[in-house]
């Protein structure tokens, strides 16, 4: 019985240590991909992958112009008006069921991107490509879209996967957050390493938000 009970933390300690050491692993590489792409674009002035990524997708649009008005609906759903509506929405519709711990998640991780992103922002002060397909008002540096979606839809992803309910819906809210991203670069109101910049920045702030909720809450989303 004591060696049973023994072998079961243990196996449970093995797994806490690698789920520890993967997350830390990708807090620390978001950092550093983040850094690094400020060091290529505000430093080095670099624009070849800027360009190369453009070169592709445009040849994409000119091979299938149709899929011009999908990418505009697409990119909606990180759109201002819609990441509000979301992040308050969301977090209200938990609450009512009870989930009052994935309520604030939803809501610390949209709120705190969304601020983040702007922080960021107005601090690198990069305008946004000349050869846009519509105006779109604001700075470049790191993209929003790229940000807060993957945030929101990322935060989603991980709730799901945390109740291990649903997981192939997880994946595709994830792959919903990434094409988000890339339809920026094909309407050309951003840059690639605007989009990569701000997935980065949401990893780094969905991890730290997570550490936050895990010294602050229970499993049960009771407060220590």
């Amino acid at each position: 019985m004591i060696k049973r009970v023994t072998a079961r933390v243990v196996a449970a300690l093995s797994w806490l240590t690698l789920e520890a050491a993967v997350v830390g692993g990708v807090f620390l590489a978001s950092a550093a991909l983040f850094f690094y792409l400020t060091r290529v674009v505000f430093v080095a002035h670099s624009v070849q992958f800027d360009t190369w990524a453009f070169g592709q997708l445009d040849r994409l649009r000119a091979a299938w112009p149709q899929l011009t008005p999908v990418v505009r609906g697409l990119t909606f759903f990180a759109s201002l008006p819609w990441l509000v509506a979301a992040g308050v929405g969301i977090p209200v519709l938990l609450r009512r069921r009870g989930h009052r711990h994935e309520a604030l998640e939803v809501f610390g991780a949209v709120a705190g991107a969304a601020l983040l992103n702007q922080l960021l922002k107005t601090h690198f002060h990069r305008l946004r490509p000349d050869s846009a397909l519509f105006f779109q008002p604001g700075l470049s540096f790191p993209s929003g879209h790229a940000m807060i979606g993957l945030a929101l839809y990322g935060c989603l992803a991980w709730i799901l996967w945390r109740h291990r309910r649903h997981p192939v819906w997880a994946a595709l809210l994830l792959l919903f957050a990434l094409l988000i991203g890339l339809s920026r670069v094909y309407l050309h109101v951003h840059y690639a390493t605007d989009v990569v910049a701000g997935f980065a920045g949401a990893l780094f702030w969905l991890i730290l938000l997570r550490g936050v909720f895990q010294l602050g809450f229970r499993g049960d989303g009771v407060r220590k």
